[in-house]
């Protein structure tokens, strides 16, 4: 079960994209120095399918993709909401995960970004950063 703290519309996290970002919460990973700490605890809502069409439904025709921002405690709902988000709304679908490996079982992601957060060598815009952004191909999630 997946449980989402938030949600927003952010323009940085998915190249080109007009991304609603839902943070998820339960995260395992529990990096030093998480800018997002409280999502390490079990709180927020359900997020179900209705719930998510519910989110996904207030901003319809602003967005171009869905970014879940964790949902590494449970891969095949995080999975299963990428499925749905792509057959019921048709946006591109991105996920921010602390893995280190991309999943095998991930089929229905446009965009993951991979590795848990290191502050010695900093995130995403770090030129020392462990952390990875993909662009999903077809040769991966196969």
């Amino acid at each position: 079960m997946l449980k989402y703290y938030n949600y927003d519309i952010v323009f940085q996290e998915i190249p080109d994209e007009v991304s609603l970002a839902i943070n998820i919460t339960c995260c395992p990973n529990r990096c030093e120095g998480c800018h997002s700490p409280h999502l390490w605890e079990d709180i927020g809502e359900e997020l179900t399918f209705d719930e998510l069409d519910r989110i996904v439904s207030i901003y319809e025709g602003e967005i171009t993709c869905v970014c879940l921002m964790g949902g590494d405690n449970d891969l095949a709902a995080i999975e299963a909401m990428a499925r749905h988000i792509k057959e019921r709304h048709r946006l591109k679908v991105g996920w921010y995960s602390g893995r280190e490996i991309f999943p095998s079982e991930i089929r229905y992601f446009d965009y993951i970004k991979l590795g848990p957060y290191d502050k010695n060598k900093g995130g995403l815009k770090s030129k020392t950063t462990n952390q990875r952004f993909y662009r999903v191909t077809k040769s991966m999630s196969q």
